[in-house]
């Protein structure tokens, strides 16, 4: 079930930083007590392939999001002392050395949960002891969420685990939504920042795709 347009989960998890402090971030707070967006993006785990290269794509990016009024956040399952050997790995080596952004520890799942973005598989009960088998690999998909400045999810995606995502699709959505919240209008297809939006209604939208649609 989808949950854009509701509220983001209000719960507090660890974090860790390239400084080597640990501390508690709660997405939800970070977006409505500092008046900013935020993309919160998970990835199955540390020190794999598709991982660093999203990581890295994220921080090479990282002033744009900031010019857009944006807080990055990544997440896995990892605890926080495995995103430190990580963070302190280089690149040569596979690591994502010079990341500044944090990176959230949730190790419990409590939030991935609450997301439902855990890769469980099936889920049985073994027949002789009847302990609870489950058979997926228990880390989060590639799954990605946009909050406004009010902690309301405005977007939400989720890759399967081989498929790293475009890090500068989310920058036009951030465009797209700021623009909205700013003018009123709606964004159509491909729309990119400085092309022309338009009017929710019928004479907008007949008005637009006069101009653009052959």
């Amino acid at each position: 079930m989808s949950l854009v347009g509701t509220k983001f989960p209000n719960l507090a998890v660890d974090a860790m930083n390239d400084m080597g402090e640990t501390f508690k971030i709660n997405v939800f707070e970070e977006a409505v007590e500092k008046g900013k967006k935020v993309l919160l993006f998970w990835y199955p785990k540390d020190f794999t392939f598709v991982c660093p290269t999203e990581i890295l794509a994220f921080q090479d990016a990282l002033k744009e999001f900031e010019k857009r009024n944006t807080i990055l956040i990544g997440a896995s399952c990892d605890t926080a002392e495995v995103h430190f050997a990580w963070l302190n790995t280089s690149k040569e080596n596979g690591g994502i050395e010079g990341v500044t952004y944090p990176l959230l520890a949730d190790t419990n799942r409590n939030l991935a949960a609450q997301l439902d973005i855990l890769d469980i598989g099936e889920e049985r009960y073994d027949d002789d002891t009847d302990n609870l088998i489950i058979t997926g690999s228990y880390v989060t998909y590639r799954a990605t969420y946009l909050i406004d400045e009010e902690g309301k999810i405005f977007h939400e995606s989720i890759n399967d685990m081989p498929l790293g995502r475009n890090v500068n699709e989310y920058l036009r959505l951030i465009d797209a939504y700021t623009h909205v919240q700013e003018k009123g209008e709606v964004c159509p297809a491909n729309w990119e920042e400085g092309k022309e939006a338009m009017s929710a209604t019928r004479d907008g939208v007949a008005n637009y795709l006069s101009l653009h649609q052959n």
